[in-house]
């Protein structure tokens, strides 16, 4: 299938399926050398597997990682890495009903409309389970950033009409709550919508923010390969995505320039920076050596048990109700699937912009005079 690859220096291809016998990626470009065990991709990987508490899927997935290749003695080869996660709790009878409609909300319709039929099973590869090849990619991305003394870091900034509150921002609350948010307060309120969702059989959607830091000015392409356009791309193209917004965002088409602008100055080292950052640290798709702070807006979980209108695939009127395990929210658990598509994304652009200047590759060589 096209569309599987994603990167240039760097890249990354996943496969597999929802419920076929295992989900996995290959990483083509890692350099060698990087200590690598399974161990550090299986922290990433437990963030996001299902099961975890009542607002997501009681479908139990241990979603332990096996490194089949690119890795000796403990440190990568240069070679591509293969990663794959088998799949051991399938229940593709759960989908027998809805085989032969179109689910709203789902890629069932436009998979038809492309191929000419689809895997009803679970989604196929239109399920948020193929998210399990980004998030072990990520992992070692992740580790590569950690030593170049860069950090990835995202958080449920809202769900529903629940937003966390900046004065209260507390990144240590995360792992106290099961929204993954940085605020226990607002988290009680988050817990408290979504259980009102549950009971009327709906679902909901909410807002994923991701902070990175130690990003050097440089970094980025002009035109079509900007910085903030590669993270958009990223972003977008998790499956439940439907909105990106980085810096002041949308909110910045409400201002003047005189208060969106970032003043530049002198710091006491003698090096440039900004006394704010309602650029969100890119400009002219070019990072500024500010943090990089953006925002993906998430859609509420497709899949309700509430009934809902459709058609079948012989043209007719019917009303469905999902049936099988399904998250009530996808936010919570996609809080690792940002960081990790981030973190893709910026190691990528590291290494590109490796070979913007002449005289760094003089330096790296060893060839200045």
């Amino acid at each position: 299938m096209a569309g599987s690859t994603f990167g240039t220096l760097l890249s990354i291809t996943t496969w597999g399926e929802s419920h076929g016998s295992g989900i996995g990626v290959v990483i083509d470009g890692c350099p060698a050398g990087l200590p690598l065990t399974e161990h550090d991709i299986q922290i990433y990987l437990n963030r996001r597997k299902p099961g975890q508490s009542r607002f997501t899927t009681p479908r139990k997935e241990d979603d332990a990682v096996e490194i089949l290749s690119g890795v000796f003695e403990g440190r990568t080869t240069g070679t591509p890495i293969s990663l794959m996660v088998r799949n051991t709790s399938q229940r593709s009878r759960d989908y027998s009903e809805i085989a032969s409609c179109y689910r709203p909300g789902h890629a069932d319709y436009t998979y038809d409309c492309k191929y000419g039929f689809r895997d009803y099973t679970g989604g196929g590869r239109s399920s948020g389970r193929e998210t399990i090849g980004r998030v072990a990619a990520g992992a070692v991305a992740a580790k590569i950033l950690s030593e170049l003394g860069i950090t990835v870091t995202a958080y449920t900034k809202a769900i529903g009409p629940v937003s966390i509150d900046y004065r209260r921002f507390d990144l240590s609350q995360m792992e106290q709550n099961a929204v993954n948010m940085p605020d226990s307060a607002a988290a009680a309120l988050a817990e408290a919508h979504l259980d009102a969702c549950r009971a009327q059989q709906d679902s909901c959607g909410g807002i994923v923010e991701c902070v990175i830091q130690g990003v050097p000015a440089g970094i980025g392409e002009p035109c079509f390969e900007k910085l903030n356009a590669r993270l958009a791309k990223a972003v977008c193209s998790i499956g439940a995505v439907k909105g990106f917004e980085i810096g002041d965002g949308f909110a910045a088409a409400e201002v003047c320039g005189s208060s969106n602008n970032d003043a530049f100055y002198r710091k006491e080292d003698g090096t440039i920076g900004k006394k704010t950052n309602h650029a969100g640290g890119v400009l002219g798709g070019i990072s500024d050596g500010s943090d990089l702070v953006f925002r993906a807006a998430f859609k509420p979980t497709p899949s309700i048990s509430r009934e809902q209108e459709t058609v079948n695939q012989s043209g007719e009127n019917i009303r469905i109700s999902i049936k099988g395990r399904h998250d009530p929210i996808i936010v919570p658990r996609a809080v690792v699937v940002v960081e990790c598509m981030a973190a893709l994304t910026i190691l990528d652009m590291l290494l590109i912009s490796m070979t913007s200047r002449m005289d760094r590759i003089q330096e790296f060589f060893g060839c200045n005079r």
